[in-house]
């Protein structure tokens, strides 16, 4: 085992540093803020070193991975040292660790730092611009990396605006203290104020509400709780979601929480339909600030130790142009049976009061600013899915229209021009459009990345940072129920339709097919799932050996990347396209961890669409033997784990010049035929004179 271990490790070593360059180690923090005079040690909540320059603290230096625990789209911490002026401005980046999958092998060292240093210069405050004209421009995306591009670009963003945010100039009046995050429990939130209840009983609201009189018990128990100070919303949502939801925040933004037992909603049903949640509002001083649908996130659960089992959970965002304060007194008012109220022009409520803790406010003379910011940045997933809306559009079309084909394969195989034409022109818009354009190609290393955030911390955000992948995700686990990994691996699969059309053109040149002795081809088969339950087993070490390994795969190379990457790497591609001209879809067939991962799962499958007849297997073997993955076994089933589902045996199914039994069946009604002819025409001859 360690002999095998360590083979891994120098072949790791050697693919990184002959083909990539490592990636820059940059522990000197004066390299990302070059013009200061002195920096400091790191310090304070979020850690960060100032720089100084004539004696002035100029800036800041982080490191994203400290700041906000930045991932990348692989759930692997990435980690850039950021250097960013007090005004906002990056004076520096430099990448120093990332375990991202499509940057480990096959972009250049080179073209990864020129990206992070090309950060330099932008405004972290300032809106961002795609137009270099427009002043604020980010760099452009390293090219086969735009999601991982992207992922870096958002981490620095957020991560400098923190720093900023809690380090940001004196201001007048007091304001809320940057105190660091402590462990607290919920009765330790409850007894300091931090979180503030109120318990109302039937008795209480017995005049709002007459159909409920005479009833005993618990009305409902309401919490609130200002989730900004890191305290307090450090516990309650845990650090991490607490750091990712105000980093993506207005500088002036804030966010409550709103939580309750008992019978009654405080949300209501309404605000579904207006938009505004009308049974609760809060009020401070002169001020009514109306909760809206758009401001509002459901939240399963509570992470401080001790909390109560809680039926409802809200968390509201208030912009900074609601004119909140969040260290001046506040109420939350809750209407009871507002709907009845506002009949008699009346509107009663209960006020559950909330004053901030002496704690989490700092007086005048020491009190920071908030860093304001011209715009809020949205988290990067909403970000990409509306920046590529239109890709996504396209796959959704092109979905919709093989389940089309899927739905009413019945009557279309019956077209055989749907198999030689109208499939291979699918095919092509798959590879072209789908794989080389829009970058839908699927990876092992997806499946991988899934299974290991299910075990450990799952977050949507990783997956949904590419849209393109995650439809495509979402469409096959829902094909895998229905028809089995065929659809993907046969339709949607860039690389397998490359291998197809290839294949295709390589038969209408007439290069002889070769085919496989059906008892070595089924014992090939097992291949790919030995490699897919290696790479697993690698996973478990380290992703970044799964990763280096899964370049057993070719998809990288010869879709994602274009073939533009070292030549071993398109050699091998080479080798398999070649190969592909003899036997088709070899790599699907013996090597493919991708479609061993999924023909597991598929094995579920609730229906079976391929059609069988008894003679199959016994009496006829056309589809076993012009079955072009050798998919249909010499006894007439077909075996699903390999089945592509190009639906060239249901063509046979129909074809009455084919399917024994249907030619048959055809001669016979033409000998009826014929013979019907014939008596006819003897009974007219002595008509006919």
């Amino acid at each position: 085992m360690t002999i095998w271990k360590k083979l891994i490790t120098f072949a790791a070593a050697a693919l990184i540093t002959g083909f990539v360059g490592p990636v820059a180690n940059a522990d000197n923090p004066a390299e990302v803020f070059p013009n200061a005079a002195e920096i400091s040690a790191f310090t304070g909540q979020p850690p960060a070193a100032t720089a100084f320059i004539n004696g002035k603290a100029a800036g800041y230096i982080l490191s994203t991975a400290d700041v906000i625990g930045s991932t990348g789209y692989g759930g692997e911490i990435i980690d850039v040292r950021v250097g960013v002026s007090t005004e906002g401005i990056i004076t520096g980046a430099v990448l120093r660790h990332h375990n991202e999958p499509i940057l480990v092998i096959g972009i250049s060292d080179q073209d990864l730092q020129r990206f992070v240093s090309g950060l330099k210069g932008f405004n972290v405050l300032a809106p961002a611009s795609t137009d270099i004209a427009g002043g604020n421009a980010m760099p452009d995306a390293i090219a086969g990396a735009t999601i991982s591009s992207a992922v870096i670009q958002d981490a620095v963003v957020r991560a400098a605006r923190s720093v900023l945010r809690a380090r940001a100039p004196a201001a007048s009046g007091p304001t809320l203290k940057r105190e660091p995050y402590t462990k607290a429990s919920w009765q330790s939130l409850l007894a300091d104020g931090s979180v503030q209840h109120l318990e109302l009983d039937f008795t209480e609201v017995t005049e709002m509400v007459p159909d409920q009189a005479g009833r005993q018990g618990l009305f409902i128990d309401l919490y609130a709780a200002l989730l900004t100070p890191p305290r307090i919303g450090g516990n309650l949502l845990g650090t991490r979601d607490h750091q990712q939801l105000f980093s993506s925040l207005g500088a002036g933004d804030n966010a409550i929480l709103i939580a309750a037992n008992g019978v009654y909603s405080f949300k209501g049903r309404q605000y579904r339909r207006t938009g505004t949640f009308e049974r609760i509002q809060i009020v401070q001083g002169v001020r009514t600030i109306q909760l809206h649908r758009d401001a509002y996130a459901n939240i399963e659960a509570l992470k401080a130790a001790g909390t109560p089992e809680l039926r409802e959970i809200a968390q509201f965002i208030l912009p900074e142009d609601t004119g909140f304060d969040p260290v001046q007194p506040w109420r939350l008012e809750l209407f009871i049976n507002p709907d009845a109220a506002m009949s008699n022009g009346q509107m009663p409520f209960f006020a559950l009061e909330y004053a901030l803790p002496d704690r989490y406010v700092m007086p005048p003379s020491a009190t920071p600013a908030m860093v304001s910011a011209d715009s809020d940045i949205k988290p990067l997933w909403q970000r990409t899915w509306e920046q590529r809306r239109f890709r996504i559009t396209g796959v959704l079309v092109l979905l919709a229209v093989l389940t089309g084909v899927l739905v009413f394969q019945d009557q279309l195989v019956r077209y055989r021009r749907f198999r030689d034409t109208g499939r291979l022109a699918f095919l092509a818009v798959v590879l072209v459009w789908l794989g080389w354009y829009a970058g839908g190609q699927l990876s092992v290393l997806q499946v991988l990345t899934f299974a290991h955030a299910l075990l450990g911390e799952f977050r949507w955000e990783h997956f949904l940072v590419d849209p393109m992948i995650f439809v495509l995700w979402g469409y096959v686990a829902v094909t895998l129920l229905f028809w089995g990994r065929g659809v993907y691996c046969g339709w949607l699969c860039p690389f397998g339709a490359l291998q197809e059309l290839m294949n295709a053109a390589a038969r209408r040149l007439g290069v002889p097919q070769l085919k496989i002795p059906f008892a070595v081809h089924e014992r090939l088969w097992a291949i790919k799932y030995i490699i897919f339950l290696g790479l697993f087993a690698a996973s478990l070490h380290t992703i970044r050996e799964a990763t280096l390994l899964a370049e057993v795969e070719p998809f990288k190379t010869a879709i994602t990347m274009t073939f533009v990457r070292s030549w071993p790497f398109v050699v091998y591609v080479a080798v398999l396209l070649a190969a592909g001209l003899f036997i088709e879809r070899l790599f699907c067939r013996y090597l493919c961890p991708l479609g061993a991962a999924l023909a597991i799962p598929a094995r579920l499958r609730m229906f079976n669409w391929l059609r069988r007849r008894h003679q199959c297997g016994s009496e006829c073997q056309i589809c076993s033997e012009r079955c072009t993955v050798q998919a249909i076994h010499p006894t007439g089933e077909i075996n699903p784990n390999e089945c592509i589902y190009c639906l060239e045996c249901q063509t046979y199914y129909v074809d009455d010049h084919i399917c024994p039994p249907l030619v048959a069946s055809r001669k016979k009604r033409e000998r009826r035929l014929a013979l019907a002819a014939g008596q006819d025409i003897s009974a007219e001859r002595p008509d006919n004179g």
